[in-house]
């Protein structure tokens, strides 16, 4: 009778991620390249926006995004992109019923309401969450343990690969940590643009 209450674990946290038996991970509850933006909306809350974000010459992206998450205590913002073809994301700008800047000369473009149903439908192609509170080298090692690699994009920002994981997390000295995260057998689409841009500053 005098049994206390078992204290339930804390689920969801950024480093708790599940590998799973087909190579699947799940993190923050969702799966990667699986779970869709509805799902996520759907536990993150309603008021998670969605709209086609793109910067002047490129076709842009279908994301959803919130200033304010919180995943099992730890608050941040999440951006999620879907994994839509490059057409279906033309139609969806074509169509939107307004734009507005966001940094610098990025644009986001609202959708029709027609096209919001078709559009939370939509798998997640990555997810992105960058923590409110910063993060050191002990606690990324601590938490996510040792990874694979550790890639120096500049004298601020290393980043620190998890490919089991499809994790790239950028650990910034002077700013804000940058969680990404993929489907495992996907994680070249964060990999490859690191390698290209360490090379081209070392030069020939």
């Amino acid at each position: 009778a005098g049994d206390k209450p078992a204290v339930q674990p804390v689920e969801g946290l950024p480093w708790q991620i599940d590998i799973l038996p087909n190579g699947e991970t799940r993190v923050f509850g969702l799966i990667p390249a699986r779970s869709t933006l509805d799902d996520a909306r759907g536990r993150f809350g309603m008021d998670m926006e969605i709209a086609v974000i793109a910067a002047p010459g490129e076709p842009g992206s279908l994301e959803a995004y919130s200033s304010s998450v919180t995943t099992g205590m730890i608050m941040g913002r999440m951006i999620l992109v879907a994994d839509v073809d490059r057409e279906t994301v033309t139609q969806l700008r074509q169509r939107a019923i307004k734009s507005a800047h966001m940094d610098g000369s990025t644009r986001k473009y609202i959708l029709r309401h027609d096209d919001l149903a078709r559009a939370w439908r939509s798998p997640i192609a990555g997810i992105t969450f960058i923590p409110a509170a910063n993060l050191d080298e002990q606690t990324v090692l601590s938490r996510f343990g040792e990874p694979a690699a550790r890639i120096r994009a500049d004298a601020r920002i290393e980043h620190f690969l998890y490919p089991d994981k499809g994790l790239d997390l950028a650990l910034d000295s002077k700013g804000k940590e940058v969680l990404q995260y993929v489907a495992p057998r996907q994680f070249a689409r964060l990999r490859k643009p690191l390698i290209k841009a360490t090379s081209s500053t070392r030069g020939p």
